[in-house]
C-alpha cells in the first residue's frame, strides 16, 4: 500500500499559543505517525540556529522534492527540530521567493477573489508561504513513485492560502484546518480598537481564513465556545481540538525552591518597607499578551483594589504580592528596581561577612575549651559595617510599582488604573502590585528566573479573560500543581467546567462573565481571592495536590484523540474509495469527570505531608490522607466508554467481496484504540501501522 504522509502547516513563529500545540503534540504525533509526520514552516534564521539540526532528507521523494524547488529559485530546509519526538521539518525561506508575489497574488485573485494590499506586509507573507508550501505538497506527490496518501493540516488564516490552494489545484491531499481564534472575534473584543474604520484593513485577511474554512476537508478549533464563535462569524460548525502539556513531578518540592527565588527578588523591591511577613505572603500573578480588556487586567486590577480593603478592615495578616508580566514597549530597567536587588545584595554580602568572623571567633574559642563571651564576638568595626549596610536601606518613596521605564508613561492603561485606584505599595496596603512589561528570563539582572519556574514559585495564576478561544496559561498552572482562575468565556474554562463536578475544589475558579455584569463578575473574582487568602498552608498544599491530579486530563494522550479523529474524517473525505470513517455516536456525556473530592478541605493535622514542613497551626478535627483520596477520585472518574464508541476508519472491501463478516476482515480494518483513561493511554493497533506502510 502507499503511505500515509502528514504534513503539519503553520507560519507562526516561536511564540504564544499555536507554537505551544505544536511543540506539546509532537511526541505523540510522531509515536502515532512515524516518519511519515513532517511539521512546515517558515525559515528563520535565528532560531533555526538554536532550535533546528539541518539533515539531508532520509526520504528521496521528499529530497527529490526540495531538489527540483531549490533548482527553480526557492530555498527549501530539511531538520529535526530539536523537541521531544525529534519530528522532522521543512522549512520555507519567504523571502527568497518575494520576486513572484505580485505573479501569486494576481493568481489568488483570479481564482479565488482575494485581493491582498501591498500595505500588509504580514498577509504577503502569507500569500508567499501559502503558495510554497502548497507547491511542496504538489511536488511530492509529483516526486512519489506510488500514489501516496497526504493529510495537510493547517493552523491559522496566515497558513490557509496553501489549504485554499490544495483545493482550487485538486491536489490529492486530505485538509484539516484549525483556528486557535477567529480573526473577527480577536478585533470585536478588543475595546480600544475603531473595528469599524479598520474594517477594510483586516477584511481581506478575513476573507482568507473563511476560504480555507470552507474549503477544508475538516474544520476543527481548540475549544468549545470558539466552535460557536466559528460557527457564527465563519459559518461553519467546526469539530473541537485541545492542547496540553506534561506535568512534573515532585511538583511540591519545586514549588518550594521557586517561592524562594521569587521571595528573594521582594525582599530587594520592597527594601526599606519590608514590613510584612514573608511566610504569610501570597504570591499572585496574570501573564500574556499586553490586551488589557480582553485578557481581564481591567476586571483584576478592581478585584484587587476591592482584595486590599477587605484584608484591611478585617485585620488580616496575610500579604499579597501581585505580578503582570505583560509585554510593552519600554526602553530599560527603572533604576530604582535595580538599586533594589543592588542593596539585597549588598545586606547579604555583610550578613555573611560578619557571619564569617563571628564563627571563626567561636571556633577559636571552643578550641581552648572555653564558652564564648558574647560581648567580645562582635567588634566594633562589626557594628560599623552593619549600621552602614541598614542606612542603606532607607528609602523615602515607595516601592515602584513599574519594574521598567515606559515609554508610554501617561497613557498606559495599567498604570493608569492603578493610580486610580491608589495601589501605591505603601505600608498600609495589604495588596502590592509589581508590573512586569517584559517575558520573564533567567538572564535577567532584575528577576532572574523563566518562566516556567516562576509559575511554579506562585500561590494562584489568575486570567480573567474576556476573550480567549483556549487558555494556556491556566492549563500550564493546572499541570505544574498551581491553582487558577479562569473564566466561562475561555476554552479551558468551558472544559474544565464539563470535565470536573466541582472544578473550584480542585483549584479551578471558573469566572461567569458570560451571564453576568460586570460588577457582578469582580465582585464574584473578589470573593475568589479572598477566599483564596483565608486558606491555611495546609489547605493550599491539599489544593494544590488535587490541581496537580488534573494533569492526566490534558495530556495530549487522551486529548490526541480528537486530532486523531480529525485525520481520519479527513482521509474518508478526500480518499472515499480508500478509506472510510464511522463517527462515533452522540452521547449526554463526554469525556471524563472528575467528582467532588471526598474531603473538601478543612484544615486536616494528621495527613501524609507533601511538603518538608508542617504547619502547627492547624486544627485536629478531620483525619486525611492524600493518597487515599487520589485513588478515590481515580476509581470515580467516569470511563471514556461512557464517551461513545471510539471512531473507526478503514479500507472499503474490493468489488465482489462480502463485508458480512467483520472479524474475517480484521486484518485489512484501521480502527485505533483510543486510552482507557488519561492515565492509562494505549498506543493503535499494529493495523493502523498495516495501513500506513
Amino acid at each position: 500500500d502507499s503511505p500515509i504522509r502528514s504534513m503539519r502547516v503553520t507560519s507562526r513563529t516561536s511564540v504564544g499559543g499555536i507554537y505551544t500545540v505544536l511543540q506539546t503534540k509532537a511526541k505523540i504525533t510522531s509515536d502515532e505517525w512515524g516518519e511519515n509526520y513532517f511539521l512546515m514552516g517558515p525559515y528563520l534564521e535565528q532560531n533555526v540556529r538554536t532550535q533546528v539540526e539541518l539533515i539531508d532528507p532520509p526520504h528521496p521523494a521528499v529530497r527529490r522534492t526540495i531538489d527540483s524547488m531549490n533548482a527553480k529559485g526557492c530555498k527549501v530546509y530539511f531538520g529535526r527540530w530539536l523537541i521531544e519526538g525529534g519530528p522532522y521539518v521543512v522549512l520555507l525561506d519567504v523571502g527568497a521567493t518575494a520576486w513572484s508575489l505580485d505573479r501569486w497574488k494576481t493568481e489568488l485573485w483570479e481564482s479565488c477573489a482575494i485581493g491582498v494590499p501591498w500595505y500588509d506586509r504580514e498577509a504577503n507573507d502569507a500569500v508567499l508561504f501559502g503558495f510554497l508550501a502548497a507547491w511542496f505538497l504538489g511536488e511530492f506527490v509529483a516526486q512519489c513513485e506510488e500514489k501516496p496518501f497526504v493529510i495537510g493540516h493547517f493552523h491559522e488564516w496566515l497558513a490557509g492560502v496553501g489549504l485554499i490552494l490544495c483545493r482550487t489545484r485538486k491536489l490529492p491531499v486530505a485538509t484539516i484546518f484549525t483556528t486557535h481564534a477567529t480573526l473577527l472575534g480577536r478585533y470585536l473584543c478588543a475595546g480600544s480598537v475603531d473595528f469599524y474604520n479598520n474594517l477594510h484593513a483586516i477584511y481581506h485577511r478575513y476573507c482568507m481564513e473563511r476560504a480555507a474554512v470552507h474549503c477544508t476537508h475538516v474544520f476543527t478549533t481548540v475549544s468549545q465556545i470558539t466552535a460557536v464563535e466559528a460557527e457564527h462569524l465563519l459559518k461553519r460548525k467546526p469539530g473541537e481540538g485541545l492542547g496540553k502539556f506534561s506535568a512534573m513531578h515532585e511538583f511540591q518540592n519545586l514549588h518550594a525552591q521557586s517561592k524562594a527565588h521569587i521571595q528573594e527578588f521582594v525582599r530587594g523591591h520592597f527594601y526599606g518597607h519590608l514590613d510584612f511577613n514573608l511566610d504569610k505572603t501570597l504570591f499572585f500573578f496574570i501573564a500574556g499578551r499586553y490586551e488589557f480588556s480582553n485578557k481581564g487586567a481591567d476586571i483584576f486590577l478592581e478585584a484587587l483594589a476591592r482584595l486590599n480593603y477587605l484584608l484591611r478592615v478585617n485585620g488580616s495578616q496575610v500579604t499579597v504580592v501581585t505580578f503582570f508580566i505583560m509585554p510593552a514597549r519600554t526602553n530599560n530597567f527603572n533604576v530604582e528596581s535595580l538599586k533594589g536587588q543592588a542593596v539585597r545584595k549588598q545586606l547579604w554580602d555583610t550578613a555573611n561577612a560578619v557571619k564569617e568572623k563571628f564563627g571563626k571567633k567561636l571556633y577559636e574559642s571552643l578550641l581552648v575549651g572555653n564558652l564564648p563571651d558574647m560581648n567580645k564576638m562582635l567588634d566594633k568595626e562589626d557594628f560599623t559595617m552593619m549600621k552602614r549596610a541598614i542606612f542603606a536601606t532607607q528609602r523615602h518613596s515607595f516601592p515602584p510599582v513599574c519594574t521598567h521605564n515606559m515609554l508610554d508613561d501617561s497613557t498606559d492603561p495599567v498604570l493608569n488604573t492603578i493610580r486610580r485606584l491608589g495601589l501605591f505599595n505603601s505600608s498600609a496596603d495589604r495588596v502590592k502590585v509589581i508590573f512586569h512589561p517584559e517575558f520573564l528570563s533567567s538572564t535577567s539582572p532584575l528577576l532572574p528566573v523563566d518562566y516556567e519556574e516562576f509559575v511554579r514559585g506562585c500561590h494562584l495564576g489568575v486570567f480573567p479573560s474576556y476573550y480567549e478561544p483556549w487558555g494556556y496559561t491556566p492549563a500550564e498552572c493546572t499541570v505544574m500543581g498551581i491553582p487558577s482562575i479562569s473564566t466561562n468565556l475561555s476554552g479551558f474554562g468551558c472544559f474544565m467546567e464539563e470535565h470536573i463536578a466541582d472544578p473550584s475544589a480542585y483549584g479551578i475558579y471558573i469566572l461567569d462573565r458570560r451571564f453576568r455584569a460586570l460588577d457582578d463578575s469582580c465582585t464574584q473574582l473578589t470573593s475568589f481571592l479572598y477566599s483564596f487568602c483565608q486558606q491555611s498552608r495546609r489547605q493550599r498544599i491539599i489544593q494544590r495536590n488535587r490541581t496537580e491530579r488534573l494533569s492526566d486530563l490534558l495530556d495530549w494522550k487522551y486529548l490526541g484523540r480528537y486530532y486523531m479523529s480529525a485525520r481520519h474524517l479527513a482521509l474518508a473525505k478526500a480518499f472515499p474509495d480508500n478509506f472510510t470513517y464511522e463517527p462515533p455516536e452522540e452521547t449526554a456525556a463526554q469525556g471524563f469527570r472528575y467528582p467532588r473530592p471526598a474531603s473538601v478541605p478543612p484544615s486536616p493535622s494528621i495527613s501524609r505531608h507533601s511538603s518538608p514542613h508542617h504547619s502547627e497551626t492547624e486544627e485536629d478535627d478531620e483525619r486525611y490522607d492524600e493518597e487515599e483520596e487520589a485513588e478515590k477520585d481515580r476509581r470515580n472518574i467516569k470511563p471514556p466508554a461512557m464517551t461513545g464508541p471510539v471512531p473507526e476508519w478503514r479500507k472499503p472491501p474490493k468489488k465482489g467481496s462480502s463485508e458480512a463478516s467483520t472479524s474475517s476482515n480484521a486484518s485489512n480494518a484501521s480502527t485505533p484504540t483510543m486510552p482507557s483513561s488519561p492515565s492509562d493511554p494505549s498506543s493503535p493497533n499494529n493495523s493502523i501501522i498495516e495501513e500506513r506502510n
